[in-house]
């Protein structure tokens, strides 16, 4: 149960320290269980003796007061009309503690001074009583003043030894003996068997995350029970489902990022060795493949960016936060994005109401707008058009663009802000499209406290809605 750890420090098992803890639990336990039936039995026959003996010992002593004095004549004849036969010994004293009556008659007493510390105290004109507890029986002692006219005139001692209730308490304590140690050995085999499993279970889980950590994100626990480890353990197999699915897209990212950097490097690197290998290349053809040289340079550049801005999202990099107003950032790009809205002869509508203010990075707010509306302009329809709307209600500010192409498929909607993901890829490449840009502009939409949502119009098209805190309406923003 003693382990070391890999700094070679000594550890303990959990379910050592269980057994410590409950070993000394029901050690405790074991022992109050023998101590104190014990020692209620033990007071309770000491306040039955008090309470016996001080009332014999006062009734005796007021048979004894109506003589006018003591002498052991008269003294035999009053304890004869008395119950003395509950005593082992009787003892009647004068005031000067000389003893006249004694009813152990061996003893050779009668004649002489009495001077136990009872007698000593009820000549002084106090009651005593005293028991003592050996384990195998009780001694008991009690005396009582004599008194007669106001005056102390001698004692009364009374001296009880009681070994059968002694006996009938060590029986008692015998059987409890023997009752609290079956129960302590059942108690340990019942704690070892609960710490066994319990520690079992907690060794499984251990066991499991040490196969995770070597990379086998497949591996699951089966709970047993419906307790914290039941839980623990639901709690893990959830944690490694979301690492294997991280992995998995950190997987399919890196190949996806390969494979659309490795089109514009080869396209450069086809294009500069025919360059390189010809020898009587016309003017006009080498300017047209630097050209293309430099189209797919400018692609590659475009797409690492994207890669970089997908980075530092994911990296949390804290970015400057201010007052935006969205319809000026609005505004600006619907007037960039005139020229391509020309080209395709699309309309741009625009409802752009005032006040709608947010906390935000402004060129996040840019980089939204201008993606969203950008894709509405590429994946159009040409002559279509182009709705944008920002309006405000209920400490919320809303952005809505929407677009008449030919929409996105609804099983196509829940993957479209993931990474590389192009619902069209054949389509996605003449347009110059990476499947990253959506992917950036949710992330910039949550990195500054907002929400977005996609879905298919009723007639044609895609509408893609952003939602924001209204700067007014918020108590305090928590910067990621």
């Amino acid at each position: 149960m003693l382990k070391k750890d890999q700094n070679g420090k000594i550890r303990y098992s959990v379910q050592l320290t269980f057994f410590i803890i409950y070993f000394l639990f029901i050690a405790l336990m074991t022992g109050l269980l023998n101590t104190y039936p014990t020692i209620s039995s033990r007071d309770a026959v000491f306040s039955t003796k008090q309470s016996m003996m001080l009332s014999q010992a006062t009734v005796m002593a007021s048979s004894l007061s109506a003589l006018e004095s003591l002498s052991g004549e008269n003294v035999t004849q009053v304890m004869e009309l008395v119950d003395i036969n509950s005593f082992d010994r009787v003892i009647v004293t004068d005031a000067n503690a000389m003893t006249l009556y004694d009813t152990t008659q061996t003893s050779g007493s009668l004649g002489r001074y009495a001077l136990f510390s009872e007698i000593v105290g009820a000549l002084r004109g106090q009651v005593q009583f005293f028991c003592s507890y050996d384990g195998s029986s009780f001694r008991s002692r009690a005396a009582s003043p004599v008194v007669s006219a106001g005056e102390i005139i001698g004692c009364v001692y009374l001296y009880e030894y009681d070994g059968i209730q002694a006996a009938y308490i060590m029986d008692i304590q015998a059987r409890l003996r023997s009752i609290s140690i079956i129960a302590a050995l059942l108690a340990l085999l019942a704690v070892y068997v609960f710490t066994k499993a319990l520690t079992g279970r907690i060794t499984d889980l251990v066991r499991a995350m040490r196969i995770v950590r070597e990379g086998n994100y497949d591996y699951r626990i089966s709970p047993r029970g419906r307790d914290e480890v039941t839980e623990l353990a639901q709690e893990f197999n959830d944690m490694t489902q979301r690492l294997q699915s991280t992995e998995e897209l950190r997987r399919r990212f890196v190949s996806d990022a390969s494979h659309e950097l490795r089109t514009p490097l080869a396209s450069i690197r086809l294009l500069s060795d025919s360059i390189a290998q010809s020898e009587n290349m016309d003017e006009g053809t080498m300017r047209e493949f630097v050209g293309d040289i430099g189209t797919e340079a400018e692609r590659l550049q475009r797409m690492t960016e994207k890669l970089m801005r997908l980075t530092r999202m994911d990296s949390s990099v804290q970015t400057q936060r201010e007052r935006v107003d969205i319809k000026r950032v609005a505004e600006k790009t619907v007037h960039m994005l005139t020229p391509l809205a020309q080209a395709r002869n699309i309309t741009i509508f625009s409802e752009l109401d005032e006040g709608c203010i947010v906390t935000a990075s402004q060129d996040d707010v840019h980089q939204i707008i201008f993606n969203l509306a950008e894709n509405a302009l590429k994946y159009n329809s040409f002559g279509g058009n182009v709705f944008l709307r920002l309006h405000a209600a209920e400490g919320t500010v809303k952005l809505t663009v929407e677009d008449t192409g030919i929409g996105i498929p609804e099983e196509d909607l829940p993957h479209i802000f993931s990474r590389f993901y192009r619902v069209d890829k054949a389509r996605s490449s003449d347009v110059g499209g990476s499947g990253l840009g959506l992917a950036i502009v949710k992330g910039a939409v949550e990195q500054n406290g907002g929400t977005i949502a996609a879905q298919r119009r009723e007639t044609v098209g895609t509408r893609f809605v952003v939602s924001f805190p209204a700067a007014g309406e918020e108590a305090e923003y928590d910067e990621a």
